[in-house]
């Protein structure tokens, strides 16, 4: 069984009297530890798709399955604790909290489970170590580099330990070097740490680094070729 599964999965919009349709029939499997990419032009569908995988919004008609988990059959609430162990967001924007530090922002996504300070500490303390940046765990954003801070986002989303994450053009603001830098630590967490991840891009370099790719257009999604390693 794949770890993430779509069957016949359709999503509509409505945006005045327009109805638009960004997904039609997708059907898609992923196995576990995979580095998937979707591309697509703008309004393609991509990010739609993004936030179906990881229970952000629901589909229209279809299954959507992750885990081992058929999503459609969750109440809210048990989806959202469902999202809290599963799925670990990375965006375009950090959206780090300006008056807390990288520790305490890492630190988050954990006051919502019932660990003590001890276990917290821990968990902080290993998932900033895993993105290099231990020195600066008490610095605030306005101190870190575009970088640096995208790092930080990505031991926020990672210190939960969830299997998959999502990643919305997580290099779209950063420059040249930034870029690659946390690129890189993306592709490292998926080949040490075993961490499926579903990254939609525009950046054909940034596809690169996945190890499969997927391009969406007029709803309908097609792998394609071009897989790095």
């Amino acid at each position: 069984m794949s770890f993430i599964e779509l069957r016949n999965v359709t999503k509509t919009y409505r945006k005045g009297e327009h109805v638009v349709k960004p997904l039609v029939g997708v059907t898609l499997d992923i196995e576990a530890g995979a580095f998937c990419v979707l591309l697509g032009p703008s309004g393609s569908g991509k990010t739609t798709l993004m936030n179906l995988i990881a229970a952000i919004d629901r589909a229209d008609q279809g299954s959507i399955r992750v885990a081992d988990t058929e999503l459609s059959q969750l109440g809210a609430g048990a989806l959202a604790d469902w999202r809290a162990r599963t799925v670990g967001y990375i965006f375009q924007q950090a959206n780090l909290v300006p008056v807390l530090t990288a520790y305490e922002n890492v630190e988050l996504p954990l006051w919502l489970q019932p660990l003590s300070r001890a276990e917290r500490h821990a968990r902080v303390s290993l998932a900033l170590a895993a993105v290099g940046l231990t020195d600066r765990a008490q610095h605030l954003p306005k101190q870190l580099s575009g970088g640096q801070e995208q790092r930080v986002a990505i031991a926020r989303a990672i210190v939960a330990d969830p299997p998959l994450l999502v990643a919305d053009e997580p290099t779209g603001n950063l420059d040249h070097e930034s870029a690659e830098g946390v690129l890189a630590l993306l592709e490292r967490l998926n080949k040490e740490r075993g961490k499926t991840i579903v990254m939609v891009t525009h950046d054909p370099r940034a596809a690169q680094h996945g190890t499969r790719h997927f391009r969406l257009d007029k709803g309908e999604l097609a792998e394609t070729e071009g897989a790095r390693r």
